[in-house]
């Protein structure tokens, strides 16, 4: 087939196309995946959960996120993604309404399940539609802000939850449904209007992969990555919990904890690409593993309004960061082996942070508290700390390894 020639892009389309991807990461987890976190204590209050059962719904949806991951792998190609991403937004759509009807805590395991696979196939197939297209206008580098839409996601969701106080039990789900809705519907017709050819340019212009996936060099970004998903997801899911737990009822940190996060995820794409451009990606890493170790340690051993911020501000202005440093880092450690090992690590951090609300519900259900199950999340952010530092310079891991 004729190899497609590189085309200008106005401004215009790239902000469109940007928004569109925006809007499709801040539906599915905006709306789908991180809604839950800042309504899980209001579902307590209401007692359709308890803690323990509000972790297990937790789990279920983190082991949907793995599927659908695992799916968007498997079928990756353009063609594909045209076919999958609107069935995972109707599943998305369909699910998040049947939420508002779903008082017992099996029916709701089984929507969030369904929702977390939608989440995880869009999370993957829409930024690598928009990166295909932007490649074949050499405008890659502008790919990174498809993820404002995570922080913008974060945003919305605090603000949505904390209008729902008219609303009890599954009824709260509603505000993340109506807005689903229209939302997918504009942002996927956008994305499916892009002329992108089936084959990219970049799989033109990289020799085949060979060679080992996992060896000294990726094993310790393995490491390190599987950590970070299990060390980040415990804030990510039970912070707003943890401060009604320690809090005054009506504290403003209940819902303020989640509204700290959205604020500190938004800029954070920015800032880790710029810190990574300027000290380099393994480097950047290392520092963006010791501020998320910081502030998981706030919440456990700082008083709690003090430590609640700084965990929120901290772990919020990190985690995304995180994947966008170690996709990067991976790629310029094995550059002929950039897909193959995106897709091992996006498989491993779903496994890993499906696993934090499965150990704090083990350590809530032999008695432990809310707590000391978040220094859970410490020790695994300490761990990714050390695996990141042994991480090797990929200019002289590619020349010596």
């Amino acid at each position: 087939m004729p190899i497609p020639q590189p085309a200008d892009v106005s401004r215009r389309q790239l902000a469109s196309v940007l928004l569109a991807g925006a809007t499709l990461l801040l539906v599915v987890h905006g709306l789908g995946r991180f809604y839950y976190t800042p309504l899980l204590p209001y579902l307590v209050q209401d007692g359709q959960l308890d803690t323990g059962q509000g972790a297990a719904v937790a789990t279920w949806n983190y082991l949907g996120y793995l599927m659908g991951a695992l799916l968007a792998v498997r079928w990756h190609r353009v063609d594909h993604i045209r076919r999958l991403l609107p069935l995972a937004l109707v599943v998305h759509a369909l699910t998040t309404l049947a939420q508002t009807q779903a008082g017992d805590v099996t029916l709701l395991s089984t929507l969030r399940w369904l929702n977390g696979v939608a989440n995880g196939v869009v999370f993957v197939q829409a930024p690598a539609l928009i990166l295909e297209w932007l490649a074949l206008r050499n405008r890659a580098s502008a790919s990174g802000l498809v993820y404002l839409g995570v922080g913008g996601g974060l945003l919305l969701s605090a603000t949505l939850v904390a209008s729902t106080d008219g609303l009890t039990g599954p009824d709260r789900w509603w505000p993340a449904a109506l807005l689903s809705v229209p939302l997918s519907w504009w942002a996927c017709r956008q994305l499916l209007l892009l002329a992108a050819p089936a084959v990219s340019r970049d799989h033109r212009e990289l020799p085949p992969a060979r060679g080992r996936l996992v060896d000294r060099a990726s094993l310790a970004l393995f490491a390190s990555y599987a950590s970070a998903g299990l060390g980040y997801i415990l804030p990510m899911t039970f912070l707003p919990l943890l401060a009604q737990t320690q809090l005054k009822p009506g504290a403003w940190l209940v819902d303020g904890s989640w509204l700290v996060v959205a604020l500190a995820t938004i800029p954070s794409v920015w800032l880790w690409n710029t810190i990574g451009a300027r000290l380099g990606d393994r480097l950047a890493l290392c520092a963006n593993y010791l501020v998320q170790l910081l502030g998981a340690l706030a919440a456990v051993t700082l008083p709690p309004t003090l430590g609640l911020v700084l965990c929120a501000a901290l772990v919020g202005g990190t985690f995304v960061g995180t994947v966008l440093l170690t996709q990067r880092l991976g790629r310029a450690l094995h550059p002929h082996q950039g897909p193959r090992l995106s897709a091992a690590l996006i498989a491993l951090y779903g496994l890993a942070q499906m696993a934090g609300p499965w150990l704090a519900k083990q350590w809530i259900g032999q008695g432990g508290s809310l707590d000391t199950a978040f220094w859970i999340g410490v020790l695994a952010l300490a761990w990714g700390l050390m695996f990141a530092a042994l991480v090797p310079r990929p200019e002289s891991w590619r020349r010596h390894g």
